[in-house]
């Protein structure tokens, strides 16, 4: 479907803002490689070809009889014996020498009756954010070419926690501030336009929700509940709907006696229609410049919980947890770089796109 005229003008106003289209290429870029995490860092294989037969690990379970071993278990897709029965065809002397056996397949000089060459393809980084990775020494472990940003006190690989964590934080502040954000404008916009009554009362219970300690509501309904990424996102929303609603209000308070809106009444429009076609479109300059600290707000208060121990489930790959642990070792740097550049980098680049967006929604700017 082809753009607006005023649409197509307000995508060449953002492109114009290098900051905002350069931010907005640099985070797509982030965002498209961290979405499908399974495929980027995973201690699974994304293709197994086993006797001719393909297997997709990354989606499905499969015992380890599946690929000619003992146990009804899932497999374990790095442990030798099951790297060799899958490259061999399930050769029983994997149980003996698998490590020989891959040897000497990958050198080509391993011969058998009946054998099948299996072969399985593996994500870029073979690590899940909850693998525990092989590797001697006392965690947390520096950065080498097997963990590109180390461990941490677990032994788990940082980069795939940060490749999970980031994706999580965006996922969960896109649900977060696009619930909270209709919740809001719809609210800011009834109060504005009708006013009287409805917005006096309406205003007073703002009032009390905006003074709840809502830090200590969630920690009181997961000491209740228990954690859970939902009643999180939850809590969350019905907190952060008011941020919006007083910017909202006070356009609406000022557009509703303007000409067009009574041109429009006169003619019998209805009052939806007038509140979110023709005057919704004006306050959206106002409601787009509060956006970048809704969002900032949720990644910070996320971040805030987790590093408290009362955000998401600690098997939950979370930055707010990397930056504890970043405070908990500090003979460990990179941890707390690796956390300082992530929530540097994902900040930095949120705020500069919707800069961009409210200066592309600006009347005055857009037919400049």
């Amino acid at each position: 479907m082809a753009m607006s005229p005023i649409n197509q003008r307000r995508w060449r106003n953002f492109k114009r803002n290098r900051r905002a289209y350069w931010s907005l290429i640099v985070f797509s870029i982030l965002f498209l490689i961290t979405l499908p995490a399974e495929f980027v860092a995973n201690d699974k294989p994304i293709l197994v070809n086993y006797r001719g037969d393909f297997y997709m690990p990354v989606f499905r379970f499969y015992p380890e009889t599946a690929f000619g071993g003992d146990f009804q278990t899932e497999a374990a897709y790095r442990d030798p014996e099951v790297r060799c029965l899958i490259a061999s065809g399930g050769l029983d002397s994997c149980f003996d020498d698998p490590e020989g056996i891959i040897e000497q397949i990958d050198a080509g000089t391993f011969q058998a009756p009946d054998f099948y060459r299996g072969w399985s393809i593996w994500p870029p980084i073979p690590y899940s954010f909850s693998t525990t990775v092989d590797r001697p020494g006392a965690a947390p472990l520096p950065p080498n070419e097997q963990n590109l940003l180390g461990t941490d006190d677990t032994k788990r690989d940082v980069l795939a926690r940060v490749i999970y964590g980031f994706r999580l934080s965006i996922l969960f502040t896109a649900m977060v501030t696009g619930a909270a954000s209709l919740i809001g404008i719809a609210a800011g916009a009834l109060q504005g336009f009708f006013g009287g009554w409805l917005d006096l009362l309406f205003q007073r219970f703002i009032e009390i929700w905006s003074s709840t300690p809502f830090l200590y509501v969630i920690i009181i309904m997961f000491a209740i509940l228990g954690r859970s990424f939902w009643l999180l996102v939850f809590l969350m929303v019905i907190f952060s709907w008011t941020s919006l609603v007083g910017v909202v209000r006070a356009e609406f308070l000022r557009a509703r006696n303007f000409e067009y809106v009574r041109a429009a009444r006169a003619l019998g429009v209805g009052d939806l229609t007038i509140m979110f076609r023709h005057m919704l479109p004006n306050a959206m300059v106002a409601t787009l410049t509060m956006l970048p600290f809704v969002i900032t707000a949720t990644i910070g208060t996320l971040a805030t919980l987790d590093f408290l121990g009362f955000g998401l489930p600690s098997s939950a790959p979370s930055l707010g947890e990397l930056t504890l642990q970043a405070k908990q070792n500090l003979q460990a740097p990179w941890l707390a770089f690796t956390a300082f550049f992530t929530f540097a980098i994902m900040l930095s680049l949120l705020v500069f796109i919707f800069e961009g967006v409210r200066d592309a929604f600006d009347p005055r700017k857009v037919f400049a």
